[in-house]
């Protein structure tokens, strides 16, 4: 019988495509698309993390449209960009590894100056609280016919991403973007067919997933990330998770990831580990938006220790509802935490910061059953989205700036 740790480095497949592994990269937001155009920058860290040997790694934040943004320096799904995405996918299938993309869209919580209408667009009317300083402090709700079109939106995007070369797609359903906020009866509060019981509230996102399916074909990997938990009072569960998890499994979703967590109520759920406040006011450059983190922070930002392994027990309970693949994810830094979740019977685990801190955790682990990763959850990577040159591991700050290697 193979052993716990040599069964996450056997080769795998999701539908018809094979992976050398079961380790992918999360999608994390890189900060490496200025003006929304991937470059040298995305695609070298990318390609690093594929010579690494994870058997996937994700594009963060493909956006459905230009209005999916949270801002203009974010990629959306278009033509405009096609030659630039076919080379980075290239180059990081010369790695052997696969390449999928986050395909997600940022509803009512954005500070894009650039949308088409006047404000952004959620489930229902709220306060946009990342888009006071950016002079858009409210967000509409949707029409039925702006439902259907932005569920349109999805699937032009998925047809897009598989034309140049993506793998697989992960679609968002979590972290309180825009299907999360229809899915949370914190932020809906429609009384039509879209909003109410859990199943009217998942409508949207299941109208999503259908019409990704019939853009991309029965063959072509479909992933989803969930927040099993929103983390605040009136927001999902993590009983409503597992009802979630079976409706998006027979909707034909291949691999459900397990996070939790919402970037705009309660993201150090996710995170654990150090705040993300400090660092985040040091790169704020609006001085509203820093006031506003000082005043509001500490209760935004809520203290979370790291732990290994902080979301097994939530996310085991969908593994035990679910016949599709589920992969987990949150605090997996040693190769035992690695053996632990194929011990649970996880198909898949998905990393982050430690990544970042060693992006050939892949090989070491897979040589070394003791191996310890050196990430101190210091959150710092993640409070440099916004900065110049986006994310990094502050302590090996140049894992992504070396030379591409040699060929063997």
């Amino acid at each position: 019988m193979t052993d716990p740790l040599s069964r996450c480095f056997e080769e795998t497949r999701v539908r018809g495509l094979v992976l050398r592994n079961r380790l992918i990269k999360a999608a994390t937001f890189e900060g490496k698309t200025p003006g929304g155009v991937p470059g040298e920058a995305l695609t070298r860290l990318h390609e690093r993390i594929g010579e690494g040997g994870v058997g996937m790694t994700t594009l963060a934040y493909c956006a459905a449209e230009a209005d999916g943004r949270i801002h203009a320096d974010m990629m959306y799904m278009h033509d405009g960009i096609r030659r630039q995405l076919e080379a980075l996918i290239a180059r990081v299938h010369a790695t052997g590894a696969k390449v999928s993309g986050q395909l997600g869209h940022c509803g009512n919580f954005s500070k894009n100056r650039e949308l088409r209408g006047h404000r952004p667009l959620g489930p229902s009317r709220a306060i946009n609280t990342l888009g006071f300083a950016a002079g858009l402090p409210f967000a509409g709700a949707l029409t039925v016919p702006q439902i259907r079109e932005r569920v349109a939106t999805f699937a032009t995007a998925a047809r897009f991403m598989q034309s140049v070369g993506f793998d697989a797609i992960e679609i968002h359903f979590g972290h309180g973007y825009a299907i999360s906020q229809f899915i949370s009866p914190r932020t809906n509060r429609r009384t039509d067919e879209y909003g109410g019981s859990l199943l009217n509230r998942m409508r949207f996102g299941l109208e999503v997933l259908e019409a990704t399916r019939a853009a991309v074909g029965d063959d072509f990997p479909l992933l989803g990330k969930i927040s099993m938990s929103d983390g605040v009072r009136g927001g999902v569960s993590y009983a409503d998770s597992v009802e979630i998890a079976a409706m998006l499994e027979k909707g034909g979703l291949d691999v459900i990831v397990c996070s939790g967590g919402t970037s705009s109520m309660n993201p150090m759920l996710l995170f654990r580990g150090d705040s993300l406040l400090e660092g985040m006011i040091e790169q704020e450059k609006n001085p509203l938006m820093r006031a506003a983190l000082k005043l509001v922070g500490p209760k935004l930002f809520r203290k979370y220790p790291y732990e290994e392994l902080y979301f097994l027990e939530q996310a085991r309970r969908i593994r035990d509802r679910v016949d599709c693949g589920v992969c987990y994810i949150g605090g997996v830094c040693t190769a035992e935490s690695l053996a632990a979740a194929m011990r649970e019977g996880f198909d898949f685990v998905q990393l982050g910061r430690a990544l970042l801190f060693d992006p050939d955790l892949a090989a070491h682990a897979a040589s070394d059953a003791a191996y310890v990763n050196g990430c101190t959850h210091c959150n710092r990577c993640a409070t440099l989205i916004e900065a110049p040159g986006g994310i990094e591991c502050v302590l090996r700050p140049d894992n992504f700036t070396v030379a591409p290697r040699s060929p063997a």
